[in-house]
Parts: structure tokens; sequence; C-alpha cells
């Protein structure tokens, strides 16, 4: 198993609702993403055309935000398409544009009924005019909801996103809105497409592949990262509230040592 979990299959006997009480929930991630992997690979292992894997995953993203939501982690970043992705063949990459647009035109009850906040990342100039407008009124009537903001990455890339922060802010320097010497962590990451979201804690990506893809690099610097074997479309309740309990189980320590945490004086 190619995965972080230490102990793999600790919490196999285990139901969801009993996976739930074991979930500490005043330690829960303020900020969680996913790169959601396999929906391919799940098709081709059963004959299917690849977009049958993109409508299975398109249901598990469901199921996701509803735990997501009913757990109280105030925010949830899904990669959804990015802008490698447009190097897709081309009956798939409309395929997927199609799905988009079903999502959020099924999803608004499911946001509304459960006080989702919608928001997006990434170049939406790049999408179809439809599912622009159709994030626009999603973004427009989820405005007022208070509770857990979804956060959908479309047609995004980090070294894009960090790109174009730096540009911003060259603009600003510039037109002497501030000097160089000013430039720090915070000035720059008011520019980044994630600027007014909880800091990154915890980075989940399915399929059993171990890298990144160009996603939240920035954030990323101090995330937890957790790696499973799951395909997208297989990924449940269960396999969720799995990498919760290990990210809980993670002692987090940020450059400090593990006698500092503790509050020893060990030299």
């Amino acid at each position: 198993m190619k995965t972080l979990v230490k102990d793999p299959k600790k919490y196999e006997g285990l139901s969801a609702p009993e996976l739930r009480a074991l979930v500490d929930g005043a330690r829960l991630p303020r900020h969680m993403a996913i790169i959601m992997d396999g929906n391919g690979r799940w098709a081709k292992g059963r004959g299917l055309p690849r977009i049958a894997g993109h409508r299975k995953g398109m249901e598990v993203v469901r199921e996701v935000v509803t735990c997501c939501s009913e757990l109280g982690i105030p925010a949830l970043t899904l990669y959804a398409f990015s802008l490698e992705n447009w190097r897709r063949p081309e009956r798939e990459v409309g395929a997927l544009m199609s799905l988009l647009v079903l999502y959020l035109q099924r999803e608004l009850k499911l946001m509304m009924d459960n006080n989702i906040r919608f928001a997006t990342i990434g170049r939406l100039d790049d999408l179809p005019r439809e599912a622009r407008e159709l994030i626009e009124r999603t973004r427009r009537d989820t405005t007022g909801n208070t509770g857990m903001t979804l956060d959908l990455a479309l047609s995004y890339g980090g070294r894009w996103e960090i790109t174009e922060a730096a540009k911003k802010l060259a603009v600003e320097a510039k037109a002497g809105l501030i000097e160089p010497g000013d430039v720090d962590e915070r000035a720059f990451e008011r520019f980044l497409e994630t600027s007014g979201l909880p800091e990154l804690d915890l980075v989940i990506r399915t399929s059993g592949e171990m890298r990144v893809s160009n996603f939240l690099l920035w954030q990323m610097a101090y995330a937890e990262l957790y790696f499973t074997d799951a395909l997208w479309p297989d990924f449940t309740e269960k396999d969720l509230l799995a990498a919760l309990l290990d990210y809980q189980g993670r002692q987090r320590r940020f450059g400090k040592t593990g006698e500092q945490l503790r509050g020893d004086d060990v030299i």
C-alpha cells in the first residue's frame, strides 16, 4: 500500500458512524484539499469509457462534500480540472465541462440546504460561457451562507497562481503602493487565489500516485500529506474519516522539536 497510514487496516472493521465517533471535532483541519485522481483507471478497469469514471467521481464529490460539511470543516478545496488537463483529448475535455455544468445545476440545493458557500480558484476565462455563468450564479446564490466553503480548482495550476500573484505585487510596487522592503509572505499571500481561506492543513490524494501535480504549491508548505491507493470513484466516507483520523494522530511541529511541543527543556 502506497499510503501514509501507519496501519491501513486499523479501521477496516469499523462502520462510518463508528469512525465518525472517533474523530475529534476540535482538531479538524481548517482547510482540507483533495486531488481527486483515478477516474479514468476506474473506468478502464471495468471496460467502460473514461467519462463513466468521471460521472461516478461526481457522485463521490457529493458524499465527501456532505460529510465535510456535517463534520464542520471550514474549507474544502477540490482539484477538479488542472491547466494541464486541457491537453487531454477534446472529446474528454468537452465531456468534463458538461459534467461541471451538470454538477453546478444539481448541487445548488445541496449547498443551500447545508449552508455551504461556493468559491473557485483558477483561470475561469478558459471555461465555456455556460459554465462561467453557472459558477457566477452559484457564488451569488451562496454568498450569504456561513458554513463550509467549497472551493473548486478549475483550470488551475500552482505555478500559474504564484506567477500571477508576483505580477500583481509588482504592479503595486511600481505604483508606489508598497516598498520592496515591505514585501513579505503576508503581502504576497494577499494576491493568491486562496486569499481569505484558512491555512491549508491537509492534502489527500487518491489512486496511489505520490505527487502533488502542480496543486496549491505555496499553500502546501506545511500541510500534512495523505496518499491512498483508493481510486477516486471508490473513495468512500470511511476512507475520508480514516484520513482525518490519521491526520489527528500526527504531531505537527512546524520546525520545532517534539520536546519543545511537550514543554521539555531538552537541549
